[in-house]
């Protein structure tokens, strides 16, 4: 798993100069666990990691430059990071 997410993680950074790794590296994991949830719940059939990280990929080349904008808006993330303390 650290494979993958080193690998978007680095990604995310290129795409978004606003935020430390470990801002990243918390998105990623977010993002996976989300993705990978809400795919269970819709009863989909899981096709691995792979297509886990192309899709969060796909994300990040079109979100990643203003995803750190999403904490403003979301206080669901936002508590997330807090608990982190990422912004105290």
């Amino acid at each position: 798993m650290n494979d993958y997410f080193e690998r978007l993680t680095s990604k995310l950074l290129e795409q978004n100069e606003q935020m430390s790794y470990s801002e990243a590296r918390t998105w990623i994991e977010i993002l996976w666990e989300d993705f990978e949830s809400t795919y269970a719940k819709a009863g989909q059939k899981y096709n691995g990691k792979e297509m886990t990280e192309k899709v969060l990929y796909q994300w990040i080349m079109q979100y990643g430059p203003n995803l750190h904008e999403v904490l403003i808006e979301k206080p669901k993330y936002k508590e997330l990071f807090e608990k982190k303390s990422f912004y105290h």
